[in-house]
Formats: C-alpha cells, sequence, structure tokens
C-alpha cells in the first residue's frame, strides 16, 4: 500500500532537505534497500484484485435486482448499492455483526457448502413494519422475533435469492435455496474461524431507515468457479453461440422486413425550360432501347433485369435475369 503524504509532511521534508537535516543520497539507500512486507496467515489473500473487480461488478447488479424487488413488495422508496467488496477471515466476519441480527443461510446449486446474507436489524423490523401495514420505522429495542415475523422475514428473504440468480447467470446458473434463519450469530458456524471469506457490504436505505446487508461467500464455495470470475473469462463468455430460437427468431424477423423494389425504364437529362413546358402528349427520350429489359433496384443495388406487363389489368414485371455479384473490394 502507497503512504501518501499531506501537504504539511511535504513542505517539512523540502524544509529538511533544505536545511542539511537530511541527506538526499542517504534516503536513496534507503529507498533501493529490500523491503520486508509482514504477512498474516490468518488473513491469508485468496481473492485476487481481478477475483474483487469480478464480484464488484455481479453484485452491483444484485443490488439493482433487490432494490427492483423490495420496491414492489413494500411499495415504498428502497436504494441498495455496494459499499465495498473485501476479503477477511470468517471469524472477523461474525465478531463484525451485532449480536442480535437476521441471518439468512443458504446453499446455491450446483456450489458446494453454505453462504449467509446478513441483514442489519434496522432494515430488517423497517421491512416487516412496512409489510404488516406500517410505514416502514425500526422499533427503538430490538427483540426475538415471533413465530409469525420469523414465517414472513423466510418469505420475503427466500424469493430475494432470486435476485442472486439473475445476477450470477453470466457466470455460473445457481439455484439459492434458504437452508435456515438465524438471529444469533453464535449459532451459526458455516466454515471454520480462519476459513478467508467475500464479504460484500449493501448499504440500504428503506424510507428513512438506513442499514446494511451483508453477503458472506466463503472462498471454499466458490473455489471451483474461481477462473470463471477473471477478466479473461468475462470478456470471452460475451461471446456465447446464439441458441436455434433466437436464430429462428431472427430469421422471422428479416422475412417480415420491408424493402423497397424500384423498376427503372430509363434515364434522361431535361433542363428546367424544358420540364417546366411539358404537355399532355409528350414524349421524352429514355438512355435506354426499348428491346432491353428493365433495371430491377432492390435498396440502391441493381439486383434484376425484367421485362414490363400486365396482370389482370395491373401493372407487374416479370424477372428475366438475376445479376450476377462480383467480389466486393475493399482498399487496404
Amino acid at each position: 500500500m502507497v503512504d501518501v503524504l499531506s501537504q504539511n509532511e511535504i513542505d517539512a521534508l523540502l524544509a529538511a532537505l533544505s536545511s542539511g537535516e537530511m541527506d538526499a543520497e542517504e534516503l536513496k539507500k534507503e529507498e533501493t534497500q529490500k523491503k520486508i512486507r509482514a504477512y498474516d496467515f490468518k488473513r491469508a489473500v485468496r481473492f485476487s484484485k481481478d477475483h474483487i473487480r469480478s464480484l464488484t461488478r455481479i453484485h452491483e447488479n444484485f443490488a439493482r435486482y433487490l432494490t427492483t424487488y423490495f420496491s414492489a413488495q413494500l411499495r415504498t422508496f428502497v436504494q441498495i448499492s455496494v459499499v465495498q467488496v473485501e476479503q477477511l477471515p470468517y471469524d472477523e466476519f461474525i465478531r463484525s455483526i451485532p449480536k442480535m441480527t437476521i441471518l439468512n443461510i443458504f446453499e446455491a446449486e450446483p456450489l458446494e457448502g453454505r453462504m449467509v446474507l446478513e441483514v442489519h436489524p434496522n432494515v430488517a423490523y423497517a421491512m416487516l413494519d412496512r409489510l404488516l401495514g406500517g410505514i416502514g420505522t425500526a422499533p427503538s429495542k430490538i427483540g426475538s422475533l415471533t413465530e409469525i415475523e420469523t414465517i414472513i422475514m423466510e418469505r420475503i428473504f427466500s424469493r430475494a435469492f432470486e435476485s442472486l440468480q439473475e445476477a450470477w447467470k453470466t457466470i455460473i446458473d445457481i439455484k439459492p435455496r434458504m437452508e435456515a434463519l438465524e438471529t444469533n450469530p453464535q449459532f451459526m458456524q458455516i466454515v471454520s474461524p480462519n476459513e478467508t471469506i467475500a464479504l460484500i457490504s449493501l448499504s440500504t436505505k428503506i424510507g428513512d431507515t438506513t442499514g446494511m446487508i451483508n453477503l458472506c461467500i466463503p472462498h471454499v464455495v466458490i473455489e471451483p468457479i474461481m477462473p470463471k470470475l477473471s477478466v479473461h473469462h468475462w470478456f470471452v463468455s460475451q461471446k456465447k453461440s446464439r441458441i436455434p430460437e433466437e436464430v429462428e427468431a431472427l430469421r422471422n424477423r428479416v422475412h417480415r422486413a420491408t424493402l423497397p423494389i424500384i423498376a427503372e425504364l430509363g434515364e434522361s437529362q431535361l433542363t428546367i425550360q424544358e420540364f417546366l413546358g411539358l404537355s399532355p402528349g409528350d414524349v421524352i427520350s429514355l438512355n435506354k432501347p426499348v428491346q432491353d429489359g428493365l433495371s430491377i433496384m432492390i435498396g440502391d443495388r441493381l439486383k434484376y433485369i425484367g421485362s414490363p406487363g400486365t396482370i389482370k389489368d395491373r401493372i407487374a414485371i416479370q424477372i428475366d435475369e438475376i445479376v450476377s455479384e462480383g467480389v466486393e473490394e475493399f482498399d487496404e
């Protein structure tokens, strides 16, 4: 991590160099010396910056889907956005959340293992109050959930996992399923305390109530799909082959497309005076003999040669020849 000096520190450093208190050559020697960085084995780095960026991108979509879902369910103003994506030991995550909170433990097949969606009590009780006919405010004192409140919480958050499924669709097709709802973090042990997790923190605002929603994803759960979180895989996956239904739908749209068809009898050039002097019965000489076929244009390209005629008292054109097209040449 690079240390950034404040303006006062920069001024003090320049003053020390000017007065001779510090030697610039000594500073250069210190800079070239090998630096040793302390490594904490309890905070193993399992997610690269590339992985963190991909997780951020995925869960920004998740936040948008959640915003739409909760806004429709609660019928009030809801705003959810990603604040931070970081990696830390599972034990540190448990110690950072309130002793009384809403913990939605779930699985997401085909991934093996359990994950947690932790909802701050302020947010959870504001949702509960809104669903039960209130204005969406959290109580001043948080107590244990009743049986009815637990069922309501399970229902609303079970359906919220559909947003997670949609957000992960570009990487893997998962099927999240609620396993349990807990309120005490001490009773929840989904991985070992030293296991590295990815913690996605979502800032949540419901009316005037604010709080956090934290998504805990253990490294061991998404380890099999870690290569798919790289930027290279992200862009390659965009070039997917079209399924037969998409091809058929595209073909039907092309068949229904309309194109202008123009049959040209020929061309002639007139002056403005000649054009203004035209009257019924006048003859205009064209640049084509009568025996030559008509040029049939599709859009602005010559495609066919035909001859004029009538069918059931209606003007018609018979296609006599298909104009063969050469290979288009492009300047290099």
